[in-house]
């Protein structure tokens, strides 16, 4: 099979899929995906994993059973995605309605010096899900396909799963707050309200 070069712009995506959020709690994989995340506006419902590499999926697993009737996105990458890959089997089985996994994937490790990821040679993760059990699941390649697969990821129930092909074109970092313990408590006091903890 020939490969097809990723032309995607990483950032533009993601604003892009945020830019419909409404209410949607969102996980960012370590990395660029939390920058990207970041860039489209720092938001108390987003959840910023930094350096909890392959948790991810699980963690917005967790979120949309806790929270069924609250849209659940996870943005990440194809390195983050590829360190917990049971997780798709494990969220296939579970089927979370309102749950869409987002990987952006680069074919490129980010964070450890660019080598390559299996995506780069062969490695379909859109068929993993797809043979997982994910009620949608593909690989999005062009402006218009993603465009396609919004109503997928924002509205129609899930599990979802999109492998989104971007560029390794380097964005300026925009980091999110560092504290994880001000992060944690700032998702669930918005989430959940403040009276929930007293």
């Amino acid at each position: 099979m020939k490969h097809r070069k990723p032309t995607l712009d990483r950032r533009e995506v993601v604003a892009g899929i945020l830019k419909q959020r409404g209410d949607a709690l969102v996980v960012a994989g370590l990395g660029a995906p939390c920058w990207d995340t970041t860039a489209a506006g720092d938001h108390p419902l987003n959840f910023p994993t930094w350096g909890g590499m392959g948790g991810a999926a699980m963690i917005g697993l967790g979120l949309a059973l806790a929270q069924p009737k609250r849209r659940v996105l996870v943005i990440t990458g194809d390195g983050e995605l590829l360190m917990g890959l049971g997780s798709l089997a494990t969220i296939a089985v579970q089927q979370p309605r309102n749950l869409a996994v987002i990987v952006l994937d680069n074919e490129h490790y980010g964070e450890t010096g660019m080598q390559q990821t299996h995506t780069r040679f062969g490695v379909d993760l859109g068929a993993i899900a797809k043979a997982s059990g994910f009620r949608a699941a593909g690989t999005v390649y062009t402006g218009t396909q993603l465009a396609a697969w919004l109503p997928k990821l924002h509205r129609q129930p899930g599990p979802a799963f999109a492998a989104v092909k971007v560029t390794t074109e380097t964005a300026p970092i925009i980091l999110p707050p560092r504290d994880g313990a001000h992060l944690k408590n700032r998702f669930r006091e918005t989430l959940l309200g403040a009276k929930a903890f007293e």
